[in-house]
């Protein structure tokens, strides 16, 4: 009974941050500061980008744009990027790079943009459970599983807002 409980709360959380996460109106780019393409969330932009790339080539990319590959610090900002990559066309079976990693010490993963990792979050709202298979981590689905950084996928990237906004 309590576990049945609690799995209910659970899911009317979910479904609660999954709402707020899609009840905020996507500001049109010439209006929310944030380049052309990009989508804001709070004070963040946000872009998916679909050309098939190493873990390290797309965080190249997203620093030349100005960013990292994207952090998850919180459940708005998972739902967010999960709902950026289903709009953006891929399907569930699509894997997609994110900026967290252990490739420097197995087992102690940071991000790419040094936020700090809670990996108890990323466990309970992603089913993140690394198999030591590869040292870079990605969406699959909607689950983040880590696997060879050498492997090719699309990737989203964030940025902070311009100063001047």
């Amino acid at each position: 009974m309590t576990f049945t409980l609690r799995w209910i709360f659970l899911l009317c959380i979910l479904g609660r941050l999954w709402t707020i996460a899609w009840s905020k109106t996507a500001i049109p780019a010439k209006d929310n500061c944030c380049p052309k393409g990009w989508t804001r969330l709070d004070n963040r932009c946000y872009i998916y980008q679909g050309d098939q790339r190493t873990f390290v080539d797309a965080e190249r990319v997203c620093n030349i744009l100005g960013g990292n590959l994207v952090s998850l610090n919180n459940p708005l900002e998972g739902f967010f990027t999960i709902g950026l990559l289903l709009n953006s066309g891929t399907d569930e079976t699509q894997e997609n790079w994110i900026g967290l990693h252990d490739a420097l010490v197995d087992g102690d993963y940071i991000w790419t943009d040094g936020t700090q990792v809670d990996l108890d979050f990323l466990q309970k709202y992603f089913r993140f459970r690394p198999d030591g298979i590869g040292d870079c981590v990605h969406f699959e689905g909607r689950a983040l599983t880590d696997g060879p950084c050498t492997e090719e996928f699309g990737y989203v990237c964030s940025r902070d807002l311009p100063h001047e906004c």
